[in-house]
């Protein structure tokens, strides 16, 4: 086995990460819950709905079986840039209550202030089931269950897999050249120059391992329209199905909440 291969096979879960409760769920099944979680919040732009879900979600930390601080790592770009999409609703919302400051089409109200928020905290309630849920989860189970459970083409199975498993490699690359341009003395200024240039070189770096990847794929079998045999078996039970009535639950509580509190205000409305 390669360097390479090595890095990109599959590594076993570690002895001292203790199992959860979501671990024995369904990968295909956690979709479904993304979904479920993520879809029906898009009918309403409120501030009570989406900090209701936000809440309710993360009371069922303990069962992802993640950290506090791994759940606010991964959760900390989306809320750095939540307030970039709340921005267009603050200048350019239809104004209404007390108008606070005006520039041609731009102009800062009572209600653009109100879905500034809304949105912004929605992004957020959006983002974080995907955390929670595949926070955990292998690739490898990932894609036995795409293609056993959801029946998806094994051509395109094994790509996704493939791809999942080089994503990890992109951030070993980035480090990697960091420390080298530092090493030669021109990694302690231009942080911007720098960014797009090893945005580029890491850009190189992706085209070439994909292309030797999918030689080395295509050279062994793996595009071929031979019917494949998968080693482990992926099926649904009822944990399954308790998870999913868990989704309704939440989702179901966080928009009552919202009518109950009379904000829940329809997208197109």
């Amino acid at each position: 086995m390669t360097a390479v291969d090595a890095r990109i096979a599959p590594v076993d879960n570690p002895a001292d990460v203790r199992p959860a409760w979501l671990d024995g769920v369904n990968p295909v099944t956690k979709l479904v819950l993304a979904v479920l979680l993520s879809v029906p919040l898009l009918a309403s732009i409120d501030v009570t709905s989406a900090a209701a879900a936000i809440v309710l979600q993360l009371a069922c930390l303990s069962l992802t079986g993640l950290a506090v601080a791994t759940v606010a790592k991964r959760l900390l770009p989306i809320v750095v840039f939540a307030p970039i999409a709340g921005v267009s609703m603050l200048l350019y919302a239809q104004p209404g209550g007390q108008v606070y400051w005006s520039l041609w089409y731009a102009t800062i109200s009572d209600d653009s202030i109100a879905l500034a928020i809304a949105v912004s905290l929605r992004v957020v309630a959006l983002g974080l089931p995907t955390i929670l849920l595949f926070g955990r989860t292998d690739p490898t189970e990932l894609a036995d269950a795409l293609a056993q459970v959801a029946k998806l083409p094994a051509r395109f199975v094994l790509g996704v897999l493939a791809g999942t498993r080089t994503l990890g490699l992109f951030l070993d690359d980035w480090r990697s050249m960091g420390l080298a341009r530092r090493a030669r003395g021109v990694g302690d200024s231009g942080a911007l120059r720098r960014f797009f240039s090893m945005a580029f070189v890491l850009l190189v770096f992706a085209v070439r391992r994909g292309t030797k990847l999918a030689m080395a794929m295509e050279a062994r079998g793996f595009g071929s329209g031979i019917p494949r045999t998968w080693a482990r078996p992926s099926h649904v039970g009822p944990r399954d199905l308790v998870a999913l009535l868990g989704g309704v639950v939440i989702i179901a509580l966080a928009l009552t909440a919202a009518v109950a509190a009379g904000t829940f205000r329809f997208v197109w409305s």
